[in-house]
């Protein structure tokens, strides 16, 4: 890009200083400094004139939106590693590259992950909650504030890729035993390695886990893959922890489950509707039936400024004339 004139480059949220530093040198950049996000007109506007939309997963940016684009949008560059807030495809049809950033956020949402499966079974924002209510807490008893434990119980992933596997790792080191299931059988030396099971029936494996946990992505194939009638297949002592997509499980059925008594508890970093989140939920919380978080999953400040580096490593190689290694191919129907 050395000589030629900056592309101009429209970030629709706030970003890291050192991501928005990095772009103000490089680009044209156009910085979101109120972090509000933009409305309907403001990103057809911005679409219409960038070079590059730089977008989160707060921002819908769907074959209407796209059918608006300017001659000179060639890039969107998704600030995030899922892009089921693209359509993809109507992207492609422009001749409009979509990347996103894979890869830098494994480690941040697999200790989420974690984190929720044992704060469930150990009822440990219950307990939380009892010191900040002066003179509710007696003091220690042999039966108060009993929970789970996780040591030797299995543990059920759904979806194995990347995220899936590092869950995985941490959850053998608690002493879970691991089982899976996904599209594809992963590689021997990582089945040997976790000492995984594979289960080529989702069904077969959610009716013998003690802990499920959904590590896939989110795509009209995976939509409410955990249905009403798979959550049924739980045993009533089984818990089931969410970092991945709301829209995987039909969060209605879950509720109705939770509020019976028909499953143990549920950690869930995401909803089907976000932002919104279902009252009965946060009833359900109140109740220490539920432990629930607002997406923050891979909210570390390493994971964002590693992010935004790949958006600008996306950005400069499509301008420098050559193919962004993260570029999105629109999957076949």
């Amino acid at each position: 890009m050395a000589g030629s004139k900056k592309p101009l480059v429209v970030i629709t949220r706030k970003l890291p200083d050192q991501v928005e530093t990095r772009m103000r040198e490089l680009f044209d950049a156009r910085l979101n400094l109120e972090d509000r996000p933009m409305t309907q007109p403001e990103l057809v506007a911005a679409i219409r004139e960038a070079d590059v939309l730089v977008p989160t997963i707060t921002d819908r940016i769907d074959a209407a939106l796209i059918e608006q684009a300017g001659p000179n949008l060639r890039l969107i560059a998704n600030y995030g590693n899922g892009v089921d807030n693209i359509d993809v495809a109507a992207a492609a049809a422009k001749g409009i590259t979509v990347t996103n950033t894979p890869n830098v956020l494994n480690e941040d949402t697999a200790d989420m992950t974690m984190a929720l499966m044992l704060a469930v079974p150990r009822r440990l924002t219950e307990g939380a909650e009892i010191l900040k209510d002066d003179g509710k807490w007696a003091g220690w008893s042999p039966t108060w504030m009993l929970g789970r434990r996780i040591w030797g119980k299995r543990l059920g992933i759904v979806g194995m890729g990347r995220i899936g596997t590092a869950v995985a790792r941490r959850a053998k080191a608690f002493g879970l035993s691991i089982h899976y299931h996904n599209r594809h059988r992963v590689a021997p030396m990582i089945e040997d390695e976790l000492e995984a099971t594979y289960w080529d029936s989702l069904d077969q494996m959610l009716a013998r886990m003690d802990i499920i946990s959904v590590n896939c992505p989110s795509t009209p194939a995976t939509f409410h893959l955990l249905s009403a009638r798979r959550l049924a297949l739980l045993q009533p002592s089984a818990f089931i922890v969410n970092t991945a997509r709301g829209d995987i499980v039909d969060e209605d059925a879950l509720i109705e489950m939770l509020e019976q008594g028909k499953l143990a508890g549920a950690g869930l970093d995401v909803f089907e509707h976000e932002p919104a989140v279902n009252k009965k939920l946060v009833k359900l919380a109140a109740q220490g039936k539920v432990v629930i978080l607002p997406h923050m999953g891979s909210a570390t400040i390493e994971g964002r400024i590693d992010m935004g580096e790949k958006v600008i490593i996306n950005i400069r190689t499509l301008f420098d004339g050559h193919r962004p290694p993260d570029r999105v191919i629109p999957r076949k129907v």
